[in-house]
Order: C-alpha cells, then sequence, then structure tokens
C-alpha cells in the first residue's frame, strides 16, 4: 500500500502498477480522446457559447493534472512489500476500530495514501489524526487522536488485516 514519508511514497507492486497503467492511459489513449472531444466541439461554431468545447477544455485540465500527479508520485515511489498479517496497523491495512469502547458503533477504513483510494472502502491518510492515532498500534489497544476542536477522541482497534484489492 503507501505511506509517504518526507517526499518518499512507499507502494506494493501492485498499487505501483495500477497508478502506472492509470498514468499510461491518460498520457496516450485519454489525450486523443479529449483532444478529438475539442476539435469536434470547435467545429459546432462559436467558442463563447460552445458548452460542449468549455466542458472538454475543463475535462482537458483535470486529466493533465492527474497525469502531474502522477508522474510526481510515481517518480519518488518507492516499491515494498504489502504489509504483514500481524495484528499491528500500518499502512495497507484494513482497519476496524469502536469509538469509545462502544463496540457497535464501528468504522472500517483502508490507512494509505488518498492516490490509492478506493471506492470500495474509505481512506484515511496515515498522516491524518485518526491515521497518525491508530498507525502502530495492535489489535486490542486503545488509541487517541485529536479531533479537529482540539479535544481528544478514543477508539479502541478490533481488527487489522492487509489490503486484498
Amino acid at each position: 500500500m503507501t505511506q509517504t514519508s518526507e517526499n518518499v511514497t512507499w507502494l506494493t507492486q501492485e498499487a505501483y502498477n495500477q497508478l502506472k497503467a492509470e498514468l499510461e492511459y491518460l498520457s496516450g489513449p485519454a489525450r486523443t480522446e479529449i483532444a478529438a472531444k475539442i476539435a469536434a466541439a470547435r467545429e459546432e461554431g462559436d467558442l463563447r457559447e460552445n458548452g460542449g468545447y468549455h466542458a472538454a477544455k475543463e475535462e482537458q485540465g483535470k486529466q493533465e493534472l492527474r497525469v502531474r500527479q502522477l508522474t510526481q508520485l510515481l517518480e519518488t515511489a518507492r516499491v515494498g512489500e504489502a504489509p504483514a498479517d500481524d495484528g499491528v496497523v500500518e499502512p495497507g491495512m484494513v482497519v476496524t476500530i469502536a469509538f469509545d469502547g462502544d463496540e457497535d458503533d464501528t468504522v472500517t477504513f483502508l490507512l494509505a495514501s488518498r492516490e490509492y483510494a478506493s471506492t470500495d472502502i474509505e481512506t484515511y491518510s496515515p498522516q491524518s489524526p485518526l491515521g497518525t492515532g491508530v498507525n502502530g498500534k495492535k489489535i486490542g489497544e486503545d488509541a487517541q487522536y485529536e479531533l479537529p476542536n482540539g479535544k481528544l477522541a478514543s477508539v479502541k482497534i478490533l481488527a487489522a488485516k492487509p489490503y486484498q484489492a
């Protein structure tokens, strides 16, 4: 999974390959597709009132931003192994916590960089307050983290398993 430490982002080989494939698609076929959309919209006439043209240009801008983000991420990436299934919370783990000792009020999330965020499961950064609080804790241990209002919240680690895509 991923963990950003200074300017290095740690990735599993699987995560690296997935992000590299996304970059290759956005840099190649996706650029060709958006260029064709822009050209087709230009042919419709007056660009000041051409919604299709402006939408395509906005899409192109977002796509180019993502290309720059991925390029920078992959340039600083270091490929490593997936975390061990040892019950210790670390980046790349799917973590289940209970708030304030209420084991019925649970949340399950992936502790990973937002670059590896998945639509299947909520992702929290290891640098977030919750991520910092739970990182390094073991199943059964309590962790504290600071809320935006400055108060401390407590959670109990119920489960920690390596993420499986």
